[in-house]
């Protein structure tokens, strides 16, 4: 996307998700996913604190934005908890590290979904490539 500010990346989550569906967040530990996170809640008026669902798996602010983080328990873990019933609710639901497998059921079941893939480039500086799954 080049030089954009974080406000800028939720601009364009909602531009390409116009109606809602699904955030898969890629990149590194450390690349800033938790950070995208706590900048697209702002963006939506979230006030409550954000914090990343490393062992909670799921948390959900406003009632439409939801945040989840497979990382620990991984994606079969979370399949088997029935998560993806939750992906289809209404709303924004931002994956941290999301995988392929997620990606290829997000596409069977025809959900709206986008990767974004978080590049740490400097201390204080991230590159974002949004694409649509």
């Amino acid at each position: 996307m080049g030089e954009v500010g974080l406000g800028e990346v939720a601009e364009t989550i909602t531009a390409m998700l116009p109606d809602g569906g699904v955030v898969v967040l890629q990149g590194d530990l450390a690349s800033g996913k938790t950070t995208l996170v706590k900048a697209v809640a702002r963006a939506f008026g979230v006030e409550e604190t954000v914090t990343s669902p490393t062992f909670s798996l799921q948390q959900c602010y406003g009632g439409s934005l939801y945040h989840y983080d497979i990382y620990n328990q991984g994606f079969e873990h979370f399949l088997g908890l029935g998560m993806m019933e939750e992906l289809e609710k209404e709303g924004y639901h931002l994956v941290e590290w999301g995988d392929e497998a997620l990606i290829d059921i997000l596409r069977s079941a025809q959900i709206p979904t986008i990767i974004i893939e978080i590049t740490r480039v400097e201390e204080n500086r991230r590159e974002y490539e949004v694409s649509h799954a």
